[in-house]
């Protein structure tokens, strides 16, 4: 019974893992794409604005902080692969 419970406990952490990565990963190509349009639209008339320059810095900005929220693999994630492969 117990093994079962360990089990499942282990699937669980292998999924909500691989859920957030997914979830990292799907926010990373928003956040490219969404620096690309900014910049686009920015450049648009030929020059940069003030206004312009403050909102690609503050994209950039959340992008930066984006990227430091990658999940990272808790221990029973990490043994839990092991056993798997």
């Amino acid at each position: 019974m117990r093994e079962i419970d360990d089990k499942d406990k282990l699937e669980s952490g292998i999924f909500i893992y691989r859920l957030q990565k997914g979830i990292w990963l799907l926010g990373i190509c928003g956040w490219i794409f969404g620096l690309c349009d900014r910049t686009t639209a920015a450049l648009a008339d030929g020059y940069l604005s003030a206004l312009d320059m403050v909102l690609l810095f503050t994209a950039s900005f959340f992008f930066v902080c984006w990227l430091f929220l990658k999940p990272s693999r808790s221990s029973v994630t990490s043994q839990g692969l092991r056993k798997l492969n």
